[in-house]
């Protein structure tokens, strides 16, 4: 019984945030048409205010983000065609991302080089994990899957391990950048600061919600190696 509370306690604690995130960026997509601009617009409004001229806003179906190797914000296409408030303050957390970059925050530079060791590491963790099954089968000794395993948790966690280290950059991108440009340049609608808030803090844990799902493929790895 405590066995079972505990997996619903791990789920919900995996699967919680990605919903809350899901459901408040949902939310306030509607009415799609609350603002004049787009996503897109806005976008380029305040990278040409923070005198970011060269850095490119692009539609993308890999998820919002600026990546600062190219220079460009990207936006998938309900934030970079829509007028919602969603579309506009997660337009305006990306372009904090940019002004980040523009300052040379370290946070961003120490995320942006994790990132990069992070990517071939889920590769490998994948891999082994794969490989993981037949090993044991061919060696008939369990010490054989337990360091696959090992591996395999090492390297597929690498990716929330660094989304978390590296939270309040992404904390720091929508509470020092995008909201004060939000309120500043009065772009924002009355009443709707609150839910800009909301929005900006989903935004921030997008990743983090999204790299915590991974546990769950590493608890059914789990679970396959102990049959």
């Amino acid at each position: 019984m405590f066995y079972l509370i505990f997996i619903i306690f791990i789920v919900v604690l995996i699967l919680g945030p990605s919903y809350w995130v899901k459901h408040t960026l949902e939310k306030y997509s509607y009415p799609e048409n609350r603002y004049p601009g787009t996503g897109a617009e806005l976008a380029r409004i305040l990278l040409d205010w923070a005198n970011l001229q060269q850095v490119k806003v692009e539609s993308t179906e890999l998820g919002d983000h600026y990546d600062p190797i190219a220079k460009i914000v990207r936006l998938t296409p309900d934030k970079f065609n829509g007028k919602s408030l969603t579309a506009i303050t997660v337009a305006a957390h990306e372009v904090g991302h940019a002004i980040q970059d523009r300052d040379g925050y370290l946070p961003l530079r120490l995320r942006t080089r994790l990132v990069q060791l992070a990517a071939p590491a889920e590769k490998i963790g994948a891999a082994i994990l794969m490989i993981a099954p037949l090993a044991m089968v061919v060696t008939r000794a369990p010490i054989t899957g337990a360091l696959f395993l090992a591996g395999g948790l090492l390297t597929l966690g690498a990716a929330t391990l660094v989304h978390l280290v590296t939270l309040p950059m992404e904390m720091h991108a929508s509470f020092s950048r995008a909201l004060p440009m939000l309120e500043k340049g009065g772009y924002l609608k009355s009443g709707d600061e609150p839910h800009a808030r909301r929005i900006l803090r989903a935004a921030a844990l997008t990743y983090v919600s999204a790299s915590l799902m991974t546990l769950l493929n590493i608890g059914r790895w789990w679970a396959i190696l102990r049959r």
